[in-house]
């Protein structure tokens, strides 16, 4: 069987024979079925024989794919960035360039963390340092500052307001997700509308 070949044999269970079952693409069906799991259940409670079963390929099929559930709990966390980027631009595009937009992303953040709980907190944990390293979220929160400043700045307090404004948002979204506060979209604008650049 080629390496990138989709097809694997799966139970027939009529007498222990295999039938051959075709997947277009195993790899994409593997991570949606994973990010469907992570909106029932938190990413520890993931099975990879369970993705498998519910895609509807053997179990060995996935290896080829994840060597492992690290792998596509990395490659989960990447589709998370994507989709969070995805709301910040959405968000952004809707106010106007600087502060206001700005704190439209800061909005967008918490927003998707109510949203997507799982995902959000696998998104953040310290296993997913590596895919955090290449966040496409991260990179769009470092050019707004980095704008706002407009080269006044030097880079060590733009890190300073870079982690202020992340640990902002991801306190407030942390505080939420947890029932320590209430979840409630109107504080969300005024914690994070407030200047605190």
């Amino acid at each position: 069987m080629a390496k990138n070949d989709n097809s694997v044999n799966i139970e027939s269970g009529q007498g222990g024979e295999g039938e051959r079952y075709h997947h277009g693409d195993l790899r994409s069906a593997l991570i949606e079925e994973g990010l469907k799991r992570l909106e029932a259940a938190p990413a520890e409670m993931l099975s990879l024989r369970e993705i498998a079963r519910n895609v509807g390929v053997s179990a060995t099929a996935v290896y080829r794919h994840f060597p492992d559930k690290q792998a596509l709990m990395h490659a989960l966390a990447e589709v998370g960035d994507e989709l969070m980027a995805s709301e910040f631009e959405v968000a952004m595009a809707a106010e106007k360039p600087g502060k206001e937009a700005f704190d439209a992303m800061g909005r967008a953040y918490v927003h998707f963390a109510l949203k997507n709980p799982s995902l959000f907190r696998l998104m953040m944990t310290g296993d997913m340092k590596g895919a955090g390293e290449k966040s496409r979220g991260r990179a769009m929160l470092v050019n707004a500052i980095a704008e706002m400043g407009r080269g006044r700045a030097g880079q060590a307090v733009l890190d300073v307001r870079i982690m202020r404004a992340w640990a902002m948002v991801h306190g407030l979204a942390m505080l939420m997700l947890d029932g320590l506060v209430p979840a409630d979209p109107k504080m969300i604008g005024k914690v994070l509308d407030a200047n605190v650049l």
